[in-house]
């Protein structure tokens, strides 16, 4: 009952944090979503030049913008303060009754550690920098990351895909995505961008704004050895090319 109601109360916390930043975009005549998105691109084209000092310049001034401007939204004030009393609570009542846990166990009941293998994934998630799959011949793996700031690379030439529906999936706030694909291979492509460009198999998308796309080789379906790539970014192209 207890762990009911402290995830009711966080329930409630984070409601309560939507609508504020909800009533706050609405109200703020679409100033902090300029904000937001000029700041976006400062990051991702100072990213570009980080070799040169405009590059830098741009650089850091578009994560400082972003950083100072969601800190100055009362959904974010609200969630900060709301979550330190409530800590503050939960630790208070904890040393006034400290939990008591008492394992019960019943005899009739057998638990066996199931066998597991653990499988080393490709990529990883990345807050900052680019990264691609190796160089080397490396033993495929199902892809599902996010990015924060940064460009990935996926060459699957370097591997061997099964004979069935593999998945790559990449999640980024700001960077480019360029997935190489041998010519033997069916692909599935679903993208969604705040802001970028797409060029799947020399379909070209030049300026995508809040949109979703799909795209589907002939013989996906009835293929036995295919990918399914499913990609999104706020700011960011994708590409996708046969090698």
């Amino acid at each position: 009952m207890l762990k009911k109601a402290n995830a009711d109360v966080i329930t409630y916390i984070l409601l309560i944090g939507v609508v504020l930043l909800m009533l706050e975009v609405f109200f703020d005549h679409g100033g902090l979503i300029f904000f937001l998105l000029l700041s976006s691109v400062c990051v991702y084209f100072g990213k570009k030049r980080l070799s040169k000092k405009t590059g830098k310049l741009l650089f850091w001034f578009g994560l400082i913008s972003l950083i100072i401007t969601i800190m100055n939204l009362w959904a974010v004030k609200f969630l900060i303060c709301a979550l330190a009393i409530y800590l503050l609570v939960q630790y208070r009542q904890s040393k006034k009754k400290p939990a008591v846990v008492e394992p019960q166990v019943k005899e009739s009941l057998t638990l066996k550690k199931e066998d597991v293998l653990y499988k080393r994934p490709i990529l990883g998630n990345n807050v900052f920098g680019q990264q691609s799959t190796p160089e080397d011949i490396y033993e495929w793996n199902d892809i599902n990351i996010q990015n924060g700031i940064g460009d990935t690379i996926v060459d699957l030439s370097n591997t061997v895909l099964p004979k069935e529906e593999n998945m790559i999936v990449i999640r980024n706030f700001i960077g480019n995505v360029k997935i190489l694909v041998p010519y033997e291979v069916d692909v599935s492509v679903q993208h969604s961008s705040f802001a970028g460009a797409v060029r799947v198999f020399g379909h070209h998308e030049p300026k995508l704004f809040n949109q979703s796309i799909s795209y589907q080789t002939a013989g996906y379906d009835a293929s036995v050895q295919k990918v399914k790539i499913i990609t999104s970014s706020i700011v960011g192209d994708l590409e996708v090319k046969r090698i």
